[in-house]
């Protein structure tokens, strides 16, 4: 969800450049007025940026529980191959 939330924020960072007549990735700054931080500017920038960060850390957490679920298989694997090596316990009555 991370790839695509951020792969959508910075397509649609670039695509919304074109809906106002710019080129592709046109560079807007919005002012916002806060009521403690008073004026501040947000440029589109930004919104790319964040973007991509999002995409990061989703490739990276993706690539994470990856490496987790195969240490977990092998360690699954490698328990199953010793239970099939050790002979049953004869039962002493």
């Amino acid at each position: 969800r991370w790839i695509a939330w951020g792969l959508a924020c910075a397509a649609f960072t670039g695509i919304g450049a074109w809906f106002l007549g710019y080129p592709f990735l046109t560079g807007h700054t919005a002012h916002l007025t806060l009521p403690i931080l008073d004026e501040i500017h947000v440029p589109s920038a930004f919104m790319f940026d964040l973007g991509v960060f999002l995409v990061v850390v989703g490739s990276t957490m993706l690539t994470l529980v990856a490496l987790a679920h195969q240490s977990l298989r092998s360690h699954r694997a490698a328990a199953d191959a010793t239970r099939a090596t050790i002979p049953p316990a004869k039962e002493i009555f």
